[in-house]
């Protein structure tokens, strides 16, 4: 138990100075949510941002405008070769499609249908193509779109990721940014800021292809990450930004916290100038003029050749033909986890409900209450706080908040109903050098009790049916283990699963299995075990990390998070508004494996699973 907590704890505590947050409440629908009934619903988090709107201004930034307003996600704008139209990805319509309008915000249509990611999208010089990124064949790969036909061409169909699709001027080219010449290995394990070896480390490089997919090539250095490709106004050229590929496990380009470039390559000498200088990121530029171009750094736009700044947020910017116009997005919702309501989102199988809530959660038997963590990002330090709230967001109160560099995982609300699982500690990073508990609390955030008394990192509980034991996972070093503990005796055994990499584990409600998440085939996958020990299975077996099982309540499904479609963008932080990193979605399958559906599809991340109970009567 830590040195911090008494064995026993007045009730409220720890509730004492916590911001009261029953004000907060309601359920926000997101645009176009089915409407045939679901079987089931799926709470989990998500880093997308809440709203982003496309706005044009004057070709200097000024008098800025939302060029068509909705409350759906809108982003990735740019301007066709003629200036008569811009495209841009809407959610609009349920899930990303690209869709077209003028730029005096006539004439709105979509361009591409269906529930397949589509995004990054940009008009050919003549207007009769469109090249964007979609995920309709399993991965991120470039498709062009004849618009006259509806015909669709993959024109670089690999199991990697490829993004950002850039026309040559003369229409016979396009250059994309992809990640299919890296392994996809993890980053090391460290205590260091960054990601951990539970993130997939993405290795960018900027090729060129032509848009029937012939005469493909790498225009960057094998010892070099780069990407947002774009040609000059001549063709000869190709600017991008670069960067040194250690700054990826290092975290420098998902951090934010990085240094990169601007250069320009002759695409056919492959002569290279370097066009900024100086420390941050650097991204996405456009070329202005032959010899001055436009990025986004942290803060402002900026351009090269001076230091004129624009301040402020403009993702994804582009310009008209003649520089007089420009467009991009930015977010126009700033609220958290903290105060966003729950958002209902449409699922790609309707049988399957999906609602956003803040971050990991837990539902009472009964399916009316709920509890789920925030974590204090900001600052050096972190800490985690329990939420809980009605099922439909309302009446959140804050009953437990843990000490400063103190993580939070679980929770986990009991089977009886009366008291809620969570782990706190060190987590993450810091599980190699911190001890971590598990702990129970009163749902009304009295009865603080610990479960767990020893030094090690204990985290991640999940109940026995029956509320006699619990299942998490234990860290001692690099070895992560299963245990099971009495809740009466505090008595613990271990789970032997045959790794000593094993995490996440999820006991199914008849009792018969312990489904859990394991890297002991060098990537994360999901297993089941009976609680004695007896019938390992393994259940995935796909690229890309699966984990945070989840078993739905009447023990026929099991939800997870899964990164097997890779990534959908370029992972690095000035290109993602609010999101971690580009990949992850929330998948189903049945207990035993079979059946796998993937749920949601989109380039943010989303993740922690779990199942919202039918409310009883």
């Amino acid at each position: 138990m830590p040195s911090w907590l008494p064995r026993s704890v007045p009730t409220g505590l720890f509730v004492a100075g916590l911001t009261c947050l029953s004000g907060v409440s309601g359920v926000r629908q997101r645009a176009d949510s089915s409407s045939e009934a679901s079987s089931y619903t799926i709470a989990f988090k998500s880093f997308a941002p809440n709203n982003t709107d496309i706005f044009i201004a004057d070709g200097d930034g000024s008098h800025a405008r939302p060029l068509v307003p909705s409350p759906a996600l809108d982003y990735d704008a740019s301007f066709s070769a003629d200036g008569r139209w811009i495209v841009f990805t809407s959610h609009r319509a349920g899930s990303a499609r690209i869709y077209r309008v003028h730029p005096d915000g006539s004439g709105l249509e979509p361009l591409t249908d269906g529930f397949a990611f589509a995004d990054q999208g940009t008009l050919s010089p003549d207007g009769r193509s469109l090249a964007f990124v979609s995920s309709r064949s399993g991965q991120a790969d470039i498709w062009v779109l004849e618009l006259a036909t509806g015909t669709l061409h993959n024109i670089t169909s690999h199991p990697a990721g490829d993004f950002r699709p850039a026309w040559s001027p003369n229409g016979e080219w396009i250059a994309f940014s992809s990640d299919r010449d890296a392994e996809r290995t993890s980053c090391p394990n460290t205590t260091k800021p960054g990601p951990g070896p539970f993130v997939t480390p993405q290795y960018l490089g900027v090729y060129v292809v032509r848009p029937d997919g012939s005469g493909l090539r790498r225009v960057t250095a094998p010892n070099e990450t780069a990407g947002t490709p774009h040609w000059s106004g001549d063709g000869t050229r190709l600017a991008f930004w670069t960067g040194d590929p250690e700054q990826v496990c290092g975290g420098g380009l998902i951090l934010g916290a990085g240094t990169t470039q601007i250069v320009s390559v002759d695409v056919t000498s492959g002569t290279r100038d370097t066009m900024t200088t100086g420390g941050g990121l650097k991204v996405f530029p456009r070329w202005l003029s032959a010899t001055k171009v436009a990025y986004v750094s942290r803060d402002s736009l900026r351009f090269t050749g001076g230091d004129a700044a624009l301040p402020g947020e403009f993702e994804a910017p582009d310009w008209s033909p003649d520089h007089r116009m420009m467009v991009f997005h930015r977010e126009l919702d700033p609220r958290g986890d903290r105060d966003r309501p729950f958002q209902s989102w449409p699922s790609v199988d309707p049988r399957f409900g999906l609602l956003r809530v803040p971050d990991a959660s837990s539902f009472s038997p009964a399916g009316d209450r709920m509890v789920y963590m925030l974590t204090n990002f900001a600052g050096p330090v972190r800490n985690g706080t329990l939420i809980v709230a009605n099922t439909d967001g309302s009446d959140r109160r804050a009953i437990y908040a843990g000490p400063l560099t103190q993580d939070m995982t679980g929770p986990a609300w009991s089977p009886n109903g009366d008291a809620i699982a969570f782990g706190t500690g060190g987590f993450f990073q810091r599980a190699q050098i911190q001890p971590a508990w598990l702990m129970t609390v009163h749902v009304d955030g009295g009865g603080l009790t610990g479960l767990t008394r020893d030094s090690v990192n204990a985290g991640m509980p999940s109940w026995s049916p029956n509320g006699q034991q619990v299942v998490f996972r234990r860290a001692s070093g690099v070895k992560r283990n299963l245990y099971v503990l009495d809740v009466a005796t505090g008595a613990t055994r271990k789970l032997e699963t045959g790794s000593d990499f094993d995490t996440f584990p999820t006991w199914s409600p008849r009792g018969d299995w312990i489904a859990f998440t394991s890297k002991r085939d060098d990537d994360y996958e999901i297993y089941r075990i009976h609680p004695d020990g007896t019938g390992l299975e393994r259940l995935t077996k796909s690229p890309g990390n699966d984990a945070h099982p989840s078993f739905s309540p009447d023990g026929e499904w099991i939800a997870f998070a899964t990164a097997r479609q890779g990534f959908k963008d370029e992972a690095v932080q000035l290109l993602l508004s609010t999101t971690f990193q580009p990949y992850g979605e929330v998948a189903v399958m049945r207990a035993d494996g079979s059946d796998v559906r993937i749920l949601t599809d989109n380039s943010t991340e989303e993740g922690a699973p779990s199942w919202v109970p039918r409310r009883r009567r």
